[in-house]
């Protein structure tokens, strides 16, 4: 038994850090895919966002999220952690695939991760201080107790709602604060002139494809791990519908889009692969290679329209964060009741209302957060520091000093 949990931990603990360095791939995309003169200020919003989200979930958010015996809708067993130890020694019994220790900090990584998804749709014009109490209220409050419906044994979980890694409990829970985020805040300069819409290529592709390479090695932990356990069968066929949902999304997406626009757009290809990760993450361990495949060719061409209907509404996502979270979680859960072991009529129907349930507290909760922020400390910087550059306005240093480049 105590073999068998330590393996167990081993694997969590191994995941856990897989899922940290998501964050670094993050990061890489997010500044690849935006401006020069904005590289410090979307790095140090990602450093802002993993330090302070562990530890508010210290503090708050596990116990929100995890309050055990509760009423469904909001509980909370107190603050900060209350320590395992049994007569001196580890409590083995929390468990029989990991200690309390290894499941709040993999618990706590994926808390963190909303918020950067955030960070990507609002790049290049939201005023720091306004985003770092966003990302307090959001990850501290919002997050935790929309968790502790399904994966916190709450109200849709008794329901049979299912979401296995987070396609809506991560992902679109993120997603759903950046669409209004980006309502809220106005596109950025020159994105929409005349009634045409302005191309901002991102500065440093090579950066990007970096951090979507990480990502997807991330996803391995982000997915693996949320077996809870080191299970040879279901750790590995995870891995695989993982994996296969990746590249089906890539290719599709990148067929779809050069079908409809006559060249191959490396963007695309980017969010295609993370539009099948996130498709196939509420479901992996329920589907089969070909159901992966399925779900994450979908998933990229539901990224080629999602960025194309973001832009005809008039809506500035700098790096496609609601198509590829918000749009593909949906699709993936929603697709737990279309494919795999689950499918059926009556589990898709939990499934809609499991992601109405979702957009409600998210939409209501984001747009109190950002509204209140417009309408005191404000959230938009000026024009000025937008058109110069956040990097200089806001930290005083340029992220190329020594190339001696002023992109704007």
């Amino acid at each position: 038994m105590e073999g068998l949990l330590t393996i167990n931990n081993v694997w969590m603990m191994i995941c856990t850090g897989l899922v940290f360095f998501m964050h670094l791939g993050f990061a890489l995309l997010e500044i690849g895919l935006t401006r020069q003169k904005n590289t410090i200020n979307i790095l140090f919003k990602n450093l802002f966002i993993i330090t302070m989200g562990l530890l508010l979930y210290c503090l708050l958010g596990f116990n929100l999220m995890y309050p055990g015996e509760f009423n469904g809708f909001l509980g909370f067993a107190g603050f900060g952690l209350s320590s395992p130890l049994a007569d001196g020694s580890l409590d083995l019994a929390y468990s029989e695939g990991y200690t309390y220790w290894t499941d709040f900090l993999f618990q706590g990584m994926f808390a963190a991760t909303a918020a950067t998804i955030v960070s990507g749709a609002v790049a290049e014009r939201i005023k720091l201080n306004s985003f770092m109490v966003f990302v307090i209220l959001y990850v501290g409050i919002i997050y935790p107790i929309a968790g502790s419906w399904k994966w916190g044994g709450g109200f849709l979980d008794e329901m049979g709602f299912y979401d296995f890694a987070g396609s809506t409990l991560v992902h679109s829970v993120g997603g759903w604060a950046a669409l209004v985020a980006i309502w809220l805040l106005g596109a950025r300069i020159g994105k929409f002139k005349d009634g045409k819409i302005g191309a901002f290529p991102g500065h440093n592709m090579p950066f990007a494809t970096a951090g979507v390479i990480i990502l997807w090695l991330g996803w391995f932990g982000f997915n693996g791990g949320s077996v809870l356990s080191a299970d040879p069968e279901l750790t590995s066929l995870t891995l695989v519908t993982t994996c296969l949902a990746a590249a089906a999304g890539g290719v599709a997406s990148f067929i779809f889009s050069t079908t409809l626009y006559k060249n191959y757009d490396i963007t695309m290809f980017l969010n295609g692969i993370l539009g099948g990760l996130v498709g196939i993450t509420a479901g992996a361990d329920q589907m089969s290679p070909t159901d992966a495949i399925l779900i994450g060719a979908v998933a990229g061409v539901i990224i080629v329209l999602g960025v194309a209907l973001i832009d005809r509404i008039r809506l500035d996502d700098p790096v496609g964060a609601v198509a590829v979270h918000l749009i593909c979680g949906i699709w993936g859960t929603l697709a737990v009741g279309i494919f795999g072991n689950m499918a059926g009529f009556d589990q898709f129907i939990t499934q809609l209302i499991g992601v109405a349930c979702y957009a409600a507290i998210c939409i209501v909760g984001s747009f109190i957060i950002f509204y209140v922020l417009k309408i005191t400390i404000g959230i938009r910087v000026s024009a000025k520091e937008e058109t110069e550059g956040l990097d200089m306005h806001e930290h005083g240093m340029d992220a190329y000093p020594d190339f001696g480049l002023n992109q704007h």
